[in-house]
């Protein structure tokens, strides 16, 4: 079908282009609906290009492969097309929302693995893409409805169920979206919290040796005069001092550590 003959020149452009973005446009003539749908194969989101021309109650789609126009029928069968199309997505993303749902309940249970950032990242970008494009087709599928809906043919309800999927896949992508902010922040919070833990024993290692290594920098001076060098006990004094040192430098620690487990028993 050589609809080229009878389109403007700037329309021909925006249908041909694969990255135009959902759009609906409409002439005395004829009505141009865009869609720009993401379609899930093998794992991966593929971003697909979908251009009708509407003349009457007939409807062509746009064959990019084949670089002209195949006709679809009727306007009910561009909405049995887009209505596969759509439900098949929300398929998709109910499964990511499930995936989502396994992170979450690992990340409550510690047993999520060294790659949740890489998991997270992944969800987060086909995820933010979806609802980027949902919500431009969403809105140019709007307009569409709302110019087409005038015509006796035209079943509204039946459009405005395919609508309700693009909602739908809007929603649910936004929702996972959101849940995915949430399991960032506890991530972040367990990691930190690991982190402080770690900061913490190094701390108590650092105030074991640091008393010790005072002592024993002090008494292996090379100079004259040292205490306890000709004492018989003199070792031991000098390990008297350093568990007497080494009380001073923890008892701050114990009496912190009794306050917060009295905090936490009130």
């Amino acid at each position: 079908m050589h609809l080229e003959k009878i389109l403007d020149e700037y329309i021909l452009e925006d249908i041909q282009n694969p990255e135009h973005p959902s759009d609906f446009t409409a002439t005395d003539e004829h009505s141009l609906l865009i869609l720009r749908l993401p379609e899930i194969v093998n794992n991966t989101i593929k971003i697909i290009s979908y251009a009708f021309i509407v003349q009457g109650n007939s409807c062509y789609l746009y064959e990019r492969d084949k670089a002209d126009f195949k006709e679809l029928g009727s306007l009910e069968d561009m909405n049995h097309f887009l209505d596969i199309k759509t439900e098949k997505l929300i398929r998709e993303i109910k499964l990511y929302y499930l995936e989502i749902d396994m992170l979450e309940d690992s990340l409550y249970e510690h047993s999520f693995s060294n790659d949740f950032m890489s998991q997270w990242l992944a969800y987060k970008k086909d995820l933010s893409l979806v609802h980027r494009l949902i919500f431009d087709a969403a809105l140019s599928f709007d307009l569409f409805i709302n110019y087409h809906k005038k015509s006796t043919t035209f079943e509204e309800l039946a459009y405005a169920d395919v609508h309700e999927h693009m909602e739908r896949i809007r929603d649910l992508s936004k929702a996972s979206l959101d849940k995915l902010d949430h399991l960032y922040n506890f991530y972040r919070a367990k990691v930190d919290e690991k982190m402080n833990r770690n900061i913490y024993y190094l701390t108590l290692l650092s105030g074991i040796f640091l008393p010790l290594t005072l002592v024993s920098g002090f008494f292996g001076m090379n100079t004259g005069g040292l205490p306890y060098t000709d004492d018989a006990d003199g070792t031991l004094k000098v390990v008297g001092i350093s568990l007497i040192l080494e009380i001073i430098v923890f008892l701050p620690f114990l009496l912190n550590g009794m306050k917060k487990s009295k905090k936490y028993k009130r």
